[in-house]
Parts: structure tokens; sequence; C-alpha cells
């Protein structure tokens, strides 16, 4: 079973969060050529090691999440929030400073 630490909720089962897909690719622009988008969606390495992947919490905070975790043996290594502000605010939080 993988567990999950979420920045938000702390650590839950896996069945609490969706798959969102390789955290390391980088979408083409929407006016990008056709080409573009077929690479990014479709063409994937499938990494045997370390990897970044996104998960949104869907039955917790909702929270999308990037978690970098060993294919091979699912130790996750890292997990921080997808979008940076929500990441400096729970930085803010456990420091005890306000980023207002």
């Amino acid at each position: 079973m993988l567990r999950i630490p979420c920045p938000f909720c702390g650590v839950r089962d896996h069945s609490e969060f969706s798959y969102g897909g390789d955290g390391s690719v980088e979408y083409p622009a929407l006016d990008a050529p056709e080409s573009e988008w077929v690479e990014a969606v479709f063409q994937r390495d499938n990494l045997d090691g370390v990897q970044f992947e996104t998960w949104q919490h869907i039955q917790g905070c909702r929270m999308w999440i990037v978690v970098e975790r060993d294919t091979r043996t699912h130790v996750i290594h890292s997990v921080r929030p997808a979008h940076d502000g929500i990441a400096r605010t729970l930085e803010a939080e456990q420091a005890g400073t306000s980023t207002s």
C-alpha cells in the first residue's frame, strides 16, 4: 500500500488521491502546433527510478501536489504543493510567520 504525506492533511492512503501524471512534463503554449501537443501528451518515457508525479488529494483537501517517488520501490522522497503560492503559505505557517 502506498501512503502519501499530504502537506495539509498528513499521511493518507493513496486511494484518497487521483494520479495526475508525470510532474516533469512541460506543456506547450496553447497555440502551439498539434505535433508539439502530441509529443507532450502521448510520447512519455516510462521511467525506472525516481520521478516527479502530480497527484490530487480528491478525498481530502483537494490540493494538487508534486510527489518525488521511486517507481521501483515506491519510496516517496519528497512532497510539495504544486502551486508555489500554497507552498510559500504552508512554509510561513510552519515557521510561525505571515505571508501578507
